[in-house]
């Protein structure tokens, strides 16, 4: 519940509030005004809701519709001439989540909060933190994997960072659930769109940059997915950030003054003696650690991890444990098949990322490579010829262009785009599931292996703008071992 002052305070603070169009009944007290819900979903609005009118694609039917259904109140950016008063704001985004954190009382006040950006990792390094806490705390998980509001129960995420009503009402949720750490992904999305404006982290860790999310619905340039992902560190109260990204000296004076803990080959935090499933550090995490994800990457997300858990009261011991615990579905995931070939199941799906899949593949077997990918549709357009690029580079890889969330473009169109950037022959089938089968039976011996990328643990094609059940790319895999 929250009063009509509450909220007016909150946004004339905040320099948002510009006035109240009460349609003519200049009269009105506000006073007695009170509002038990706040949405931006329409079908979701009562007659003691709060709406806010949101998004390039809003329209004035759903407004109506809202208002039929009893709606008394809105807030926007702009009169849409009803007949109900509406407080006007000069950024709805911002006012919702203002107004969401005071709705739900403030939950990020009872919570140590922890959040994750890069362009790849996020999701590994947020479960190994969240393994690192589950050993003496009580931490819950927004993630685009698996996210759990009270350590037991977990679904999967609609969005990287959800919406701001949705998130503080989530936190809310895990506060009543006696959690007492939140682990987050943070998106760029997230800042472009101000989905956690407000919201101070206690430790904002920077993973990696390289370009991704360029496009006409996204990012117009690097320079300002740059940018997003830096409000990060400007919105924690400490930071660590991996000294080998791109741009690390852009970091390092940004948060020179901050408390900060650097990891990699310039800092004191490094990895030493690096093996498939085991690795040693420096530093403030000095010791000998097991991994059950292979890859250099992954051990750098542990230390990552590591590091910002140590600030937030996990000890050495519980990071090992952490560590030495954790699995992710869909990252790094490794079956064999009966002739010993391995089956590589990971979420890499971009240039950088599957650059360094194949990388880890490459160093542990030797023999016959297979590779299945695809590249969405209708957002990361960019990606399609760093795609083709890279495996042009590969003569070696036998590729397998198929589907991946075409949503509203044609797949073969997609693996068109892909090929055209590649001069060797490659095979093109839309059936992610025959592709799949195609490059696995190419596989002969123990040092072969076929890597699948880009879905992970996704159980869904997105084709015409809906998800389609699909089997997921473990289980299809199983059918063909």
């Amino acid at each position: 519940m929250i009063k009509i002052e509450t909220i007016l305070d909150i946004l004339k603070t905040d320099g948002l509030f510009r006035e109240i169009i009460n349609q003519g009944h200049y009269c009105y007290n506000y006073s007695n005004v009170v509002f038990d819900t706040i949405c931006y979903d329409s079908r979701k609005a009562q007659g003691n809701s709060l709406f806010f009118v949101k998004g390039a694609a809003f329209k004035k039917e759903f407004l109506l519709s809202a208002i039929s259904q009893g709606l008394g109140w809105y807030v926007a950016e702009q009169d849409y001439e009803v007949d109900i008063p509406v407080i006007i704001v000069s950024d709805i985004k911002k006012a919702m989540s203002l107004i969401a954190m005071e709705f739900y009382g403030n939950p990020q006040d009872k919570l140590k909060l922890l959040a994750f950006t890069g362009t790849k990792g996020k999701t590994t390094a947020a479960y190994f933190a969240y393994n690192i806490l589950n050993q003496q705390h009580r931490p819950a998980m927004l993630s685009t994997m698996n996210t759990t509001l009270d350590g037991k129960t977990f679904f999967k995420s609609a969005l990287t960072t959800p919406e701001s009503i949705d998130l503080f009402d989530m936190m809310a949720q895990a506060v009543d659930n006696g959690r007492t750490h939140l682990i987050m992904e943070v998106s760029s999305q997230a800042y472009l769109v101000k989905r956690v404006y407000g919201l101070t982290f206690d430790v904002g860790v920077f993973l990696n940059i390289s370009p991704d999310h360029i496009g006409p619905i996204e990012h117009p340039t690097f320079e300002d997915y740059f940018y997003h992902k830096r409000l990060l560190m400007k919105n924690s109260r400490a930071v660590v950030i991996n000294s080998d990204m791109d741009h690390f000296s852009v970091l390092k004076e940004q948060v020179e003054n901050q408390e900060h803990d650097f990891y990699g080959s310039q800092s004191n935090n490094q990895i030493e003696n690096s093996k498939a499933f085991s690795f040693s550090a420096t530093g403030k995490l000095a010791g000998d650690y097991d991994i059950q994800l292979i890859g250099h990457f992954n051990q750098e997300n542990a230390v990552a991890a590591g590091l910002a858990c140590l600030r937030l009261g996990a000890s050495l011991e519980d990071i090992k444990k952490g560590i030495a615990s954790t699995r992710v579905p869909g990252r790094m995931e490794v079956l064999t098949q009966k002739n010993g070939a391995k089956v590589f199941i990971d979420y890499a799906h971009n240039g950088d990322s599957l650059k360094k899949l194949i990388s880890v593949v490459e160093t542990h077997q030797n023999g016959k490579i297979a590779l299945v990918l695809g590249s969405t549709g209708n957002k990361g357009e960019s990606r399609r010829k760093d795609f083709g690029l890279l495996l042009n580079q590969h003569p070696e890889i036998q590729v397998f262009l198929t589907a991946d969330d075409p949503n509203y473009e044609d797949p073969m169109a997609i693996a068109d785009e892909i090929s055209s950037y590649i001069s060797h022959p490659v095979e093109k089938i839309v059936d992610r599931e025959q592709a799949i089968k195609a490059a696995m039976s190419i596989t002969s011996q123990a040092e072969d292996a076929v890597i699948i990328a880009g879905k992970g643990a996704d159980c869904y094609q997105i084709v015409q703008g809906k998800k389609e059940d699909y089997p997921g790319d473990a289980v299809i895999a199983e059918r063909y071992l």
